[in-house]
């Protein structure tokens, strides 16, 4: 990679942390596009895994007092249940099929029933969540638009909702490390500058957001969270409805 494009990289990092550093949602899922487009799926993953695991435990040790531990370990029983399945298939998703589970998962989320509605506290809950979230993020490599979902389904504060959430992506992110670097057959190699850019830009991008998130109110946090997951969703729907459309009619000439 070009000195010039891990510039720009690394300033995409910064933005797509400090958005999710003032939202805790949604850097992850622009980046991931982003990487999909440029890297092969496996490399992308990798790096992706790298920046938001610096970026993620940055943010959960800035919030650290915010954070509510049982709903994280509950998350983290679903996560093991879900990488031990995974480890046997060993699948990894097209671009097209990744792009639309990406799009797809918020709102599939926003459509269960009203006694099913998500609920952080919740054991069985926070259990069923960690499975399907950790599942997502071995085929798409976020889970975000559903773990969002999850915790504003709940009643926690702005700073309860980004540090909780923090601290479970940090140990998905870690676990897609393993999956993506180790796991599948497939193996990924990454540029060490490039994982240390992404490390340093992913820190700085979520430092900035801390004072505006500070100065926000619950009710603001809610509701431009909710618009932001469903623009970046709708937009993935759209790119790999896309990208399965051209590809079905290159096969028909």
């Amino acid at each position: 990679m070009t000195p010039l494009m891990m510039a720009a990289l690394g300033l995409l990092m910064v933005a797509t942390a400090f958005l999710s550093g003032l939202f805790g949602m949604a850097g992850g899922l622009i980046l991931i596009g982003v990487l999909l487009a440029l890297m092969p799926l496996p490399t992308a993953m990798v790096l992706h895994a790298i920046t938001q695991m610096a970026s993620n435990g940055w943010r959960a040790f800035l919030w650290r007092r915010h954070i509510r531990w049982r709903p994280v370990f509950v998350y983290l029983i679903g996560c093991a249940l879900a990488l031990a399945v995974w480890s046997i298939t060993r699948y990894v998703p097209d671009k097209p099929v990744a792009l639309l589970l990406l799009g797809v998962t918020p709102f599939m989320a926003r459509l269960m029933p009203s006694d099913l509605k998500p609920n952080p506290d919740s054991i069985w809950q926070g259990t069923l969540y960690g499975s399907i979230c950790m599942g997502l993020m071995l085929m798409t490599g976020v889970s975000g638009p559903l773990l969002d979902t999850f915790f504003l389904g709940g009643k926690f504060d702005r700073r309860a909702i980004v540090a909780t959430k923090a601290t479970c992506q940090v140990a998905s992110h870690f676990t897609k490390l393993i999956y993506f670097g180790g796991i599948i057959d497939q193996a990924a190699t990454l540029d060490p500058m490039l994982a240390a850019v992404a490390i340093a830009a992913s820190m700085t991008g979520t430092s900035l957001a801390r004072r505006i998130l500070e100065a926000m109110t619950d009710l603001q946090f809610r509701t431009w969270a909710s618009r932001l997951i469903t623009t970046v969703a709708g937009y993935y729907i759209l790119y790999g409805s896309w990208l399965l459309l051209a590809r079905s009619n290159a096969f028909a000439f």
